[in-house]
């Protein structure tokens, strides 16, 4: 391997302080304040998420998924519910998502809940997307083997062909997943590594606020 000083990489977060005092008291809403700031920036997918699943026996798994939508309950991303994290979501519906604004310097922490959301709304946002990608969404059997490449494109090929000037059907194997939180800590870089987290935490039907250590 290359000879590499990696304990030499090093960022200085130079961000003002993030006080809970300040902060909203119901976290979906300060996540939206913190979202309409990242979409004022050049930052590439905002809404890039680290998707963190587990078997019941703990091994974890993670991912990196756009999330498509946040509502007042949660965050909506789309799949394959034949995947390995749609598996893992089978066996066990704790999850957590985690984004990371580089630019801010900033990091959301989500752990919850998660489910699949109503066909008809899956329906709605297939009908949405590019046709290739509705293509390879039939296509492809996600997280499984393959024997080599030309097979996913033979695949792709005939799906192409099979609804050549007809709309695409909604996969029975695919459609959206809702994580509602239990748990969003707010993370603010800070000079010194003095870093600010304030995490939210749901009991007996309402939310508390809570700083945290660096």
């Amino acid at each position: 391997m290359p000879n590499r000083n990696l304990n030499d990489i090093r960022r200085v977060y130079e961000s003002p302080p993030l006080n809970e005092a300040g902060m909203m008291q119901e976290p979906l809403d300060q996540f939206d304040y913190w979202l309409d700031e990242v979409l004022e920036t050049d930052i590439l997918d905002p809404l890039a998420a680290t998707l963190a699943t587990s078997t019941p026996e703990g091994i974890p798994s993670a991912r990196i998924i756009l999330v498509k939508e946040v509502d007042e309950e949660g965050f909506i991303f789309y799949t394959n519910f034949s995947s390995k994290k749609g598996f893992d979501i089978s066996q066990n519906p704790t999850v957590c998502l985690n984004f990371f604004w580089d630019v801010l310097h900033r990091q959301v922490r989500i752990t919850g809940t998660i489910k699949k959301i109503e066909t008809e709304k899956s329906e709605q946002y297939f009908s949405s997307r590019p046709r290739e990608s509705q293509i390879m969404a039939i296509a492809s059997p996600q997280s499984s083997a393959l024997p080599n490449r030309a097979h996913l494109d033979s695949a792709y090929l005939d799906v192409e062909a099979a609804y050549e000037g007809r709309p695409l059907p909604l996969p029975e194997n695919w459609g959206g997943y809702k994580v509602t939180p239990y748990e969003i800590e707010f993370w603010q870089g800070r000079p010194s590594r003095l870093h600010d987290r304030v995490l939210y935490t749901h009991k007996k039907g309402q939310w508390t606020k809570t700083r945290l250590a660096p």
